[in-house]
């Protein structure tokens, strides 16, 4: 049974990733009970998770969350392990309250007056004040409805399961999606000692060095996210063609849209860590899109017809926010919340972090949504 609803109650925060921790830790500074809730047994859960050679594509001092440097001594770009552990010592320091092993399956107006209750494991019911939602942009792995699918007679995962090149030594891969994680997947696997490694491409993307003499991409992205979307393609496209040679005779043409119009639809640009290199050598060789699946071949859009001897479908992932939220019409067509900042359009008490998709980066961005939520719940 839930408690009342009173100013006492705290703020939940549901999810111990880099944006809950970062908003438990805003709130507590203003003064403010923040309790977070995680699903899982440790913080930092997804980052857990990613395959072995991900590093972050932000540099160490843009990266840091409020109130904690990321020490120096773990390089520019942060790897996956130092990331871990830059989240388990953000919690120590700033002291947050995290109970784990608990998942909110619904958020639920309080049935008097204003709050919210959360609807956990274990039967509980969590009275709040305000709720923040912090579960992830990449929540629920997603795999298309492939036609035949079910009878493909490889190995066929999503790249949420994939950790290394060990078990794909000496085998024939196809890799789909040149996402940032298909393009280093496909990277790691030819490093890896793949015989062979094809990547399948829908939509051409844009890529980018990572950093250029010295100058990160991401700090360009900063830069610019206040410009015309117009001037700012235009820009871009010049750096691209100067920066990254055409691979179009590979396989992989120069997109027709612009780099950051695509951007503020969610298509985030590649950061090269290998893929160019890899392309231009054909040890990646990128195809045509998958379009269905026939025992142990694989149909592509062009009619032609593969037999890898495994598929890597890094194809994206969904927000799982529907059964969480979705009943109370705070999202859009795409599972994406409707905010006017951070907060719920709509649902007084109801914020959002980490579900946008800026050019800029990521726990930078993470960084300014705690600083809001926290100034508008403290206010």
């Amino acid at each position: 049974m839930a408690d009342l609803t009173t100013p006492t109650s705290p703020v939940y925060v549901i999810g111990a990733g880099p944006g809950g921790l970062a908003v438990a830790a805003a709130l507590r500074a203003r003064g403010v009970r923040a309790v977070v809730l995680e699903r899982s047994d440790d913080v930092g859960a997804s980052w857990r998770r990613h395959y072995d050679r991900l590093h972050l594509h932000t540099t160490r001092r843009l990266s840091a969350l409020p109130g904690l440097k990321i020490p120096r001594r773990f390089g520019r770009w942060v790897s996956r392990d130092d990331v871990v552990r830059y989240l388990e010592k953000y919690a120590a320091v700033h002291e947050l309250e995290i109970v784990t092993g608990v998942e909110v399956g619904r958020v639920e107006g309080a049935p008097e007056g204003p709050g919210w209750v959360l609807h956990a494991s274990g039967g509980r019911r969590l009275a709040a004040r305000a709720v923040v939602v912090a579960t992830g942009y990449n929540h629920t792995p997603y795999v298309p409805p492939w036609a035949g699918a079910e009878t493909y007679t490889g190995d066929l995962v999503h790249a949420s399961g994939y950790r290394n090149a060990a078990p794909y030594a000496g085998r024939d891969v196809l890799v789909v999606g040149v996402g940032n994680t298909g393009a280093e997947i496909a990277v790691d696997l030819t490093e890896g000692g793949a015989a062979r490694v094809r990547l399948a491409v829908r939509g051409a993307p844009h890529i980018l060095r990572r950093s250029t003499a010295g100058w990160p991409a991401q700090a360009t992205g900063i830069l610019v996210r206040r410009l015309p979307v117009r001037l700012v393609d235009r820009s871009a496209a010049v750096t691209e063609r100067l920066s990254v040679p055409d691979l179009a005779a590979y396989g992989l043409p120069r997109p027709t849209s612009g780099l950051y119009s695509r951007a503020r639809e969610g298509a985030i640009p590649v950061q090269d860590v290998g893929l160019i290199d890899a392309v231009k050598s054909g040890r990646v060789e990128p195809v045509a899109a998958v379009e269905s699946f026939e025992g142990g071949k694989v149909v592509l859009a062009d009619g032609t017809r593969i037999s890898p001897d495994a598929v890597i479908a890094a194809t994206g992932y969904g927000r799982g926010l529907s059964e969480l939220v979705g009943h109370l019409g705070v999202l859009d067509e795409r599972g994406l919340p409707v905010v006017r900042g951070v907060q719920a359009v709509g649902a007084a008490g109801l914020y959002f972090t980490g579900f946008s998709t800026p050019l800029s980066g990521t726990l930078r961005e993470l960084g300014i949504e705690a600083r809001k939520i926290a100034r508008a719940l403290a206010g």
